[in-house]
């Protein structure tokens, strides 16, 4: 069976238990049944790694009389202090997985996990109040709760086995999306398509520094910033290093958030509390090297009317019906003075001159902080039908850190709307990593990264054009690719041009012909009548 495969049936067997509690419920007990396992797991295979430093010589453990070594592996293994020293969650027996599974079957197993896990918690400082204990109040049949166990039971982490423990952080990615599509709409609030993620991250690259989501939902962005370091440290033949900064306005999905972390093997930093980055902004402080966002679009209860003095508003005071000129303005103002950051919002965004959105966006522009707009397809979201696009800010276009041409005083434009080939669904669409290539690289040649392939960057007509502020100004500081990518070689029927204008031409004759013979006829009848000339 393959990842794939292994992952879909997992799911399809979890989804066909939870009989009618809703998806948006479901997914908290399904994700934290996985987080136990995982803990479980880890925690045992801490145990053989402190066996192993006991017979390592090499080691500062190394005890050389066997019978010793075995009888202080028995203290050891069941001292806490052993586990902290190596940031492995400390698993009570009582509390481990295995030994839950076993009562699986109990009418009482719901109160049984929630005991357990308030254990782990209390025995845990930086998990608590971050895992599920409400298995109690959960409305599944009797016995699903344990046939959902001994499913979970099915996920193994094999320390000797190398890249098991990536399978608890594909499957809880998995069901994050796969729960996404489930609640359609509502899904915004935790989970960003993995197009729109892998897309930013593709753009912005981040490698070493600090990395902020002040709209973190379950932390899909710090995940995949992860993947793309380890990918591109061999490559770069240097390390890379990413320290997690983050915001979430709900509770339930800020546990997501820190969960998914922890799966994933990463520690991040989303604040004392969640709320809103807004109101009550956990990072008042930090300066970013890279920031990916994707916020809640057009929100108009965002408190706006309270922050009219807010020193973040340094291009304009933004409308209290609509934050997203509050959401740009926050990143740059947690950006470092070489920082760069990429946002999804909605298309409005770009040419809005309702409540002085336009103005600030002028004011942005002149500023030289916006440095590329992307036009995204549609389909690519389950949550909103709002067609979106990405915003690229940086205060640095100089050659230096962030690549080696200098883009001062202009603006990439690409429009990527046409060019998502892969499909998820009858109505969803995805970028292939063909297509997530080809956006990236325009980007990564037209600053001269060294994520580039090398490639000369060159306008596209249709699709990418390099413009200058004077030319934003000729548009009214519109910032809609289409305004300055101008129409493709081709015409959207696919017919190239050399072909249809013989054809156009013929036809503009044929009916030129035709309307000469109508009117002969329309004449004719009229003198029939006696309404001739």
């Amino acid at each position: 069976m393959t990842s794939e495969e292994f992952k879909k049936t997992l799911w399809d067997t979890a989804n066909k238990l939870r009989g009618s509690v809703s998806a948006a419920e479901y997914k908290y007990p399904v994700l934290g049944l996985v987080f136990l396992k995982y803990v479980s797991d880890l925690f045992d295979a801490q145990a053989e790694v402190i066996r192993h430093r006991l017979r390592d010589p090499a080691s500062d453990l190394f005890i050389e009389d066997e019978l010793i070594r075995e009888e202080s592996a028995g203290f050891f293994v069941n001292d806490k202090t052993f586990y902290d020293q190596d940031n492995v969650f400390w698993v009570p027996p009582e509390c481990h997985f295995s030994t839950l599974l076993k009562s699986a079957a109990a009418a009482d197993i719901a109160q049984q996990l929630d005991k357990a896990i308030g254990l782990i918690e209390s025995e845990n400082p930086t998990l608590k109040g971050v895992l599920y204990r409400e298995f109690s109040r959960l409305a599944l049949e009797p016995g699903k709760l344990g046939d959902l166990m001994a499913l979970v039971a099915g996920l193994k982490f094999d320390p000797k086995q190398h890249g098991s423990r990536d399978v608890f952080g594909e499957v809880y990615e998995y069901f994050l999306g796969q729960f996404a599509m489930a609640e359609g709409a509502r899904a915004g609030e935790f989970y960003t398509p993995k197009s729109a993620v892998n897309l930013l991250v593709e753009i912005l690259a981040p490698f070493r520094g600090k990395i902020y989501d002040p709209a973190c939902g379950s932390g899909g962005m710090f995940v995949q910033s992860a993947k793309f370091k380890d990918a591109h440290q061999k490559t770069l033949g240097r390390k890379g290093d990413l320290a997690i900064f983050g915001q979430e306005l709900m509770a339930a999905t800020r546990k997501l958030c820190l969960m998914n972390l922890a799966v994933h093997g990463l520690d991040g930093d989303l604040g004392q509390t969640y709320g809103s980055t807004f109101t009550n902004d956990q990072h008042k402080t930090l300066r970013a090297d890279y920031i990916l966002a994707n916020p809640p679009f057009n929100i108009s209860d965002w408190d706006g009317d309270k922050l009219t003095e807010d020193p973040r508003w340094v291009y304009g005071i933004p409308p209290k019906g609509n934050a997203n000129y509050g959401w740009l303005q926050h990143m740059l103002a947690r950006l470092s003075n070489r920082g760069r950051a990429g946002t999804v919002l909605a298309n409005g965004s770009m040419s809005s001159q309702q409540s002085g959105e336009g103005e600030i966006r002028k004011n942005m522009v002149l500023a030289d902080v916006v440095e590329c707009i992307v036009a995204m397809p549609g389909q690519l979201f389950l949550n909103t039908q709002i067609p979106a696009c990405l915003w690229f800010m940086t205060r640095d276009k100089r050659p230096g850190v962030n690549g080696k041409r200098d883009r001062s005083s202009e603006i990439l434009f690409i429009d990527a709307r046409k060019v998502a080939s892969g499909r998820l669904s009858r109505t969803q669409i995805e970028f292939t990593d063909e297509d997530l290539q080809r956006i990236a690289q325009i980007y990564h040649r037209w600053r001269e990264t060294e994520f580039s392939d090398g490639g000369e960057y060159r306008d596209e007509p249709g699709f990418c054009s390099s413009a200058s502020l004077e030319d934003v100004r000729k548009h009214g500081f519109m910032l809609t690719p289409g305004r300055y990518v101008g129409a493709g070689a081709q015409e959207a029927d696919g017919e190239p041009f050399e072909e249809k204008m013989p054809r156009l031409v013929a036809t503009l004759r044929e009916q030129r012909a035709e309307a000469a013979r109508l009117d002969i006829a329309i004449g004719a009848a009229l003198e029939a009548f006696g309404y001739g000339e």
